[in-house]
């Protein structure tokens, strides 16, 4: 019999196998029971002897190597069935048939023990086998190879999008077989669509787990990342209709954790992050190769300086915020803050750049080898501009819920824009003050005076008139911020001349003729200003041009005890003016008794007036020399 059903297991006639072995046991069944000693109704019955379970053990060896041989046969069967179902299903509707045989007795034997308590025969050697539970353990270990056979060596780098792809397109027709062949070889309560679908879902969860924990590049991440996400809950994977009749997505939960999810994020971000920062760092590189290009930066169609930077990074920072968003909302409001805090660092490297540009200009200053300085610092102006509209633009993008959530100090790229621009405005501005410093030097000097020559003025003229072309280059508002400085700068560089007293007047006449040559040269300045400014079509609200009038009629004032009056109008028009400005003032006319003078110093010490809101102090800016104090022996008190 044993050999007989070994040959039947081998042709794998496994239904014939199988009746056989039930035979066989059955005989085992009685010789144990009868060697149990078997009594009377009521009677328990004697313990076998170490002999004869022994004897028993060695005479019946061949049936529980049988139960092993059929039991390999049949789950080989059970694991090949999909093949089996497209080719010859009846070794599976087979193997499912003594699945089942083997169920019944395991519950026809248990129940049997449990009516007759102590009275009932023992369970048999190796029982309840449980083969329909592992008829399903069989079931998903054949998911799980089919999983390792859909391209798995090929899972690393630009091919784990398409393993995904692979394993998508291998479960669906998995499961469209299992539907529609399969489902029909099994009784219905087998339920054997949902069962693989649950095998499925937790060979998918154990293979996602270990491909999550490899070090990944952010193109692998955003495939894991969109796969889990999208594509395995839509209607081309577990939301497909037909399979939604069968089990709802929600039973079988997410393929990876919360927190697991949060880490690949954190990783995709992470690896985005490495990568915008050396594109960034290229970009530097490359935006400083092109500042020392012996021609003039490029333009846009509206005629504004500007360079291949904020382009790079622009176009750089709204892709990955795009791609990103295919994940999440979430990935994006993540990718985003990164890309802030990236751009901050950028633009304080760029800040440190545009200083050491500075310093280089000056060095190499008198060989004049970078001409294009000034245009390249404009370039930047505009640079900035159009790096805030994009800022600004992916702050807007971000979700209310992930401001609240972000946790460290939010990235303040404005301010470092803010900070950049005002660096290399405080350089144009140095620029335009080493131009016009030999004019200043030739303004408010005696032989000036003497000479009436507005020659130098109208030179000055042109170094204002060329800068003022070149501000047009730069777009707004940060044109007219340059326009009102380069005024600003202009007064204020006059009236400091003005104060280191080149030129003391000696008399009415020379006083007439200083304030009518001052008045002159506003008047120009004047002219110059206005024209430009409506040429650019701004109206500005700074007006320190004013200034010079002021003063002019200062020094023109005929009447020296008028002086008080005088005063306490500049200090209502001018609340930062100091008395040493004043006395300065009072030293150029030249014609101020000590008594005036004191109460003029006297009057300025009682008036302090707060500075009005909005005002913008000028006198601040313009230092004057310190006088120069008398030499007095050590052992005299000094005047």
């Amino acid at each position: 019999m044993v050999s007989e059903t070994e040959r039947l297991v081998e042709s794998r006639r496994l239904l014939e196998a199988h009746a056989r072995l039930m035979e066989l046991e059955c005989w085992q069944d009685d010789v144990l029971w009868q060697l149990h000693g078997a009594g009377a109704p009521g009677t328990a019955g004697t313990a076998l002897s170490a002999q004869d379970e022994e004897l028993v053990r060695n005479y019946f060896s061949g049936v529980g190597k049988l139960v092993e041989a059929l039991g390999k046969e049949l789950w080989a069967v059970v694991g090949s069935g999909l093949a089996l179902a497209r080719q010859n299903p009846t070794p599976f509707v087979s193997a499912v048939r003594i699945v089942e045989r083997e169920e019944a007795l395991d519950q026809a034997m248990l129940e049997e023990r449990g009516r007759a308590g102590g009275h009932s025969r023992p369970l048999p050697p190796g029982r309840p086998r449980c083969w329909r539970e592992r008829f399903f353990q069989v079931l998903e270990e054949a998911v799980s190879a089919r999983f390792r056979s859909v391209s798995y060596l090929h899972t690393r780098g630009p091919g784990l999008a398409g393993h995904l792809s692979a394993l998508q397109h291998g479960i669906m027709g998995d499961l469209a077989t299992v539907r529609h062949l399969l489902d029909h070889c099994v009784p219905p309560h087998y339920n054997l669509t949902r069962a693989y679908l649950r095998a499925c879902h937790r060979c998918l969860q154990s293979h996602l787990g270990q491909v999550s924990g490899w070090e990944l590049e952010s193109g692998e991440i955003f495939a894991i990342l969109n796969w889990v996400l999208h594509i395995y809950n839509s209607s081309d994977m577990m939301g497909h209709p037909d399979l939604m009749v069968e089990m709802e997505s929600e039973e079988l939960g997410p393929l990876i954790t919360q927190e697991s999810l949060e880490q690949l994020q954190n990783k995709y971000v992470h690896s985005v992050r490495k990568s915008v920062s050396e594109w960034m760092h290229k970009a530097l590189e490359v935006e400083l190769t092109d500042w020392q290009r012996d021609q003039e930066p490029d333009t846009d169609h509206e005629g504004f300086y500007l360079t291949s930077l904020p382009t790079i990074i622009t176009q750089m920072l709204e892709e990955n915020a795009r791609v990103a968003l295919m994940v999440s909302e979430s990935l994006r409001d993540q990718t985003i803050q990164m890309g802030l805090y990236e751009m901050e660092n950028l633009l304080n490297r760029f800040r440190e750049a545009l200083v050491e540009f500075g310093k280089e200009h000056r060095r190499d200053q008198s060989t004049n080898q970078n001409k294009f300085y000034l245009h390249y610092l404009l370039a930047s102006i505009s640079n900035c501009i159009i790096l805030k509209t994009s800022t600004e633009s992916l702050q807007q993008q971000l979700s209310s819920r992930s401001a609240s959530r972000f946790s460290r100090t939010p990235p303040g790229p404005l301010a470092a824009l803010d900070r950049a621009v005002r660096r290399a405005c405080r350089l144009v501005m140095d620029q335009l003050l080493l131009e016009l410093q030999p004019f200043l030097q030739g303004l408010l000097s005696r032989s000036w005076l003497a000479q009436g020559d507005v020659t130098v003025t109208l030179k000055l003229c042109g170094v204002l008139e060329r800068h003022f072309e070149l501000y047009s280059r730069v777009r707004p508002p940060c044109r007219q911020r340059l326009q009102e400085e380069c005024q600003w700068l202009t007064v204020v560089e006059y009236v400091r001349v003005f104060m280191q007293k080149r030129l003391v007047c000696r008399n009415a006449e020379e006083r007439c003729q200083l304030a009518q040559r001052m008045a002159l040269d506003a008047q120009h300045l004047r002219d110059l200003f206005q024209g430009l400014v409506e040429v650019e079509g701004s109206v500005s609200e700074v007006n320190p041009m004013a200034l010079l009038p002021v003063l002019a009629d200062f020094i023109r004032l005929k009447d020296p005890s008028m002086l008080t009056l005088e005063v306490s109008g500049l200090v209502a028009k001018y609340p930062d003016i100091s008395d040493e400005h004043v006395s300065v003032l009072l030293d150029v006319r030249g014609d101020v008794s000590r008594d005036v003078r004191g109460t003029v110093l006297d009057l300025l010490e009682q008036s302090t007036p707060p500075l009005p809101a909005g005002y913008r102090p000028i006198f601040s800016d313009i230092l004057v020399p310190t006088p120069s104090m008398p030499f007095c022996l050590p052992t005299a008190k000094c005047a």
